[in-house]
């Protein structure tokens, strides 16, 4: 029986994500393929060359960097893209007084760009 012609998926946007996620942060290939227990090597491929990862590394990179994979796998927008996943990650590790200064500039910001439009 033949198989059946199944285009395999692009997995360079999700790569970009990560390395980008990662370089954010400040963390090194080294240190993070030694946490993850993989070499740097098959990480330096899923960031660079877009090298199909393990569903088990890319669920793990998805959670440690909180990645949304919606806005790679669905075509609809995603409620929450990566950008607010990892903003709601920062806010959780927040005292009430980084709380509600973030809170205040956000007003702030979008009080300007009301007037702005």
């Amino acid at each position: 029986m033949a198989k059946r012609p199944v285009p395999k998926y692009d997995f360079k946007a999700f790569g970009a994500a990560i390395k980008a996620a990662r370089t954010g942060r400040k963390e090194s290939r080294k240190k993070v393929s030694d946490e993850m227990f993989i070499s740097p090597r098959y990480l330096a491929n899923i960031e660079n060359k877009g090298q199909h990862p393990s569903l088990q590394i890319f669920f793990e990179l998805m959670l440690r960097y909180n990645i949304s994979v919606d806005q790679f796998l669905l075509e609809t927008p995603p409620e929450k893209n990566t950008q607010r996943r990892q903003l709601d990650a920062l806010l959780d590790g927040m005292s009430d007084t980084g709380i509600r200064i973030v809170s205040a500039t956000a007003k702030e910001i979008a009080e300007v760009e009301t007037e702005g439009s």
